[in-house]
């Protein structure tokens, strides 16, 4: 190849480096619009879901209260409420606990306890 045949194929490859440059941008342009759906995609997905775990957590919440969950026993499984006499307490070393049936005394703090 001569310098005659390598100067005339100058202004081709001038223009064919300035045409894949602009492709280059336009397919760079296009991958950056495509990530941007794909992470307000994801971003949306996210929200939804940490909205049904609010949710799911609020229900857990309202299932799992103390009240309800004392009204299904008593409803569903006929269980009573505890008596004082009935609460059996286990010391190892420390003082006897006296029981009583009005109240009953906790030997570590000695605060007498209504019924339950």
């Amino acid at each position: 190849m001569s310098s005659e045949n390598f100067r005339q194929l100058k202004p081709f490859f001038s223009i064919l480096l300035i045409i894949s440059t602009l492709f280059a941008i336009v397919f760079l342009q296009m991958e950056e619009r495509r990530m941007g759906y794909s992470v307000l995609k994801l971003t949306r997905e996210y929200k939804k879901v940490l909205e049904e775990k609010r949710v799911k957590e609020i229900s857990l919440a309202k299932i799992t209260r103390p009240q309800l969950l004392d009204h299904m026993a008593q409803q569903k499984f006929t269980l009573k409420k505890v008596q004082a006499n009935q609460i059996i307490h286990l010391t190892g070393v420390e003082a006897p606990v006296k029981v009583d049936e009005k109240a009953v005394v906790n030997p570590v703090n000695k605060v007498a306890k209504k019924d339950l």
